[in-house]
């Protein structure tokens, strides 16, 4: 059985890393750093994967958005998504990477590590075996990669109408405010070295995340990168209001060739995101690997078969979004749940993607544009609560592994767990939707949120860039 996860019978509920914190930080950790050493396979396979990450803000994400807006858009999407992957990279390195993955309380690091203070190319990061690490720059990386892509998917819920200044400050605020902390409570921990003893597995608990020392588990991003964006999208459509003409004039998507090369650059690039998280190449790395090969597959076909049931005709479109959705799902989950588990996660979510982006929409009555709340929250929801059902053992999932004992832990509750997954998603949302809001009220008292009428209409690549994607 793979090694995953932490049990603990001093608390209540499961506890299970998804992240390694590089070195850890207390005295207890400090003790078992002198035998950390790096694995040299191990950080190869972390170079690979954190460069596929990289793959999926440019050109993967910026493809996906820029084929869906409006030609006279298609530009200003790509430097929103070009600019925003700028901007986060820089600011993960100067006080990001130090807030999220160092020791301080339940919801902040510290200041510690503020440009990257102390780590040299022999600094060392865990991964999920005792003794055994990699280069902590290269985690750094793969870390920074993560924080700018799911800053990146937000502004796809308001394209079309916003100031390019306004997404570039609101994207500044959000990080700062609602994705380092949510990484910090849900990712960070002492690594696997500190757990040597039950007591000292407590002390190394206490000083961890606080939804991850309530055992939330999140593999890859289902609650730190989809929920979380997808409800500051949403927040922003409602503040930023509907685009001119929506619901009235054509908004069709100008180019699916681009969605579609977008699309499978995303999935492509996900191999990266989600089996890369195993933070080693061994048996979960496959494992995350193989998920996010089938539940994408299936989610694709049943959107398809759903779609061409309800419309009589199946779209291009649909497929890659039903793609998409199933890579949503299988984020939180990819290297907890079973093949079996994956595949039936993947299915579900193709026809629940499809509900969010047609049905669910029109219940909130506002103009997502390019349906971040219908993929990435619904499917990322869906994912966070269905990870608590599919780990289980019994469903073929790897179970929970306790470090102390160094043994797949017994008597896995799913009850339990998707209890904790609910918490773990409420707390997401409620975080980012009041972070999301603060942040466009007081860009839109300041400088305003959105372009001119007159600018809208023309389009933002002229009007804001000065430039046009397509010249004839």
């Amino acid at each position: 059985m793979v090694k995953k996860s932490i049990f603990m019978s001093l608390f209540p509920l499961v506890v299970t890393p998804s992240w390694a914190e590089p070195i850890a930080q207390t005295a207890t950790a400090m003790a078992s750093v002198a035998s950390l050493t790096i694995n040299k396979g191990d950080t190869t396979w972390m170079l690979l994967a954190t460069a596929l990450v990289l793959l999926m803000s440019i050109p993967g994400l910026a493809l996906f958005y820029g084929g869906l807006v409006r030609a006279k858009n298609m530009l200003s999407m790509l430097m929103q998504v070009f600019t925003l992957f700028c901007l986060i990279s820089v600011l993960w390195v100067i006080y990001g990477y130090s807030l999220a993955f160092t020791e301080g309380n339940g919801v902040y690091g510290s200041f510690s590590k503020l440009l990257l203070k102390g780590i040299t190319p022999d600094s060392i990061a865990a991964t999920f075996s005792k003794g055994v690490g990699m280069s902590e720059f290269i985690y750094v990386v793969f870390q920074g990669a993560f924080a700018a892509i799911t800053c990146g998917l937000i502004v796809g819920a308001f394209a079309e109408r916003i100031k390019f200044a306004a997404v570039l400050l609101f994207a500044v605020f959000w990080f700062t405010f609602a994705y380092i902390p949510l990484a910090h409570m849900v990712w960070y921990w002492a690594g696997p070295d500190a757990y040597s003893s039950t007591d000292a597995a407590a002390a190394a608990t206490a000083t961890a995340g606080y939804l991850f020392q309530h055992g939330a588990l999140d593999f890859a991003g289902g609650t730190v990168v989809h929920v979380n964006a997808a409800v500051a999208g949403l927040v922003g459509a409602y503040l930023v209001g509907a685009r001119l003409g929506y619901g009235r004039d054509p908004m069709t998507p100008h180019s699916l060739t681009m969605t579609m090369i977008g699309a499978s650059l995303l999935w492509f690039g996900w191999f990266g995101f989600n089996a890369g998280s195993a933070l080693e190449a061994n048996g979960t790395a496959t494992l995350a690997f193989i998920n996010t090969w089938v539940a994408p597959a299936a989610a694709a076909l049943s959107w398809t078969f759903a779609e061409w049931l309800m419309k009589g005709r199946p779209s291009l479109l649909g497929a890659a979004s039903g793609a998409v959705s199933g890579l949503v799902v299988i984020t939180p989950a990819a290297g907890f749940v079973g093949v079996g588990g994956g595949l039936v996660m993947g299915l579900i979510s193709g026809v629940a993607g499809l509900w969010g982006v047609h049905g669910l929409k029109r219940l909130l009555g506002t103009d997502d544009s390019l349906d971040v709340f219908g993929l990435h929250g619904v499917c990322g929801i869906l994912g966070a609560l269905l990870t608590g059902v599919f780990a289980s053992p019994d469903l073929g999932g790897t179970g929970v592994w306790d470090y102390v004992t160094n043994q797949v832990a017994e008597d896995y509750s799913i009850w339990a767990q998707v209890k904790i997954q609910a918490i773990g998603v409420g707390i997401t949302i409620v975080w980012s939707a009041v972070v999301a809001a603060v942040a466009f009220k007081v860009l839109d008292m300041t400088i305003g949120l959105r372009v001119s009428r007159d600018a809208e209409r023309e389009g933002l690549d002229v009007t804001t860039h000065g430039e046009k994607a397509y010249s004839m």
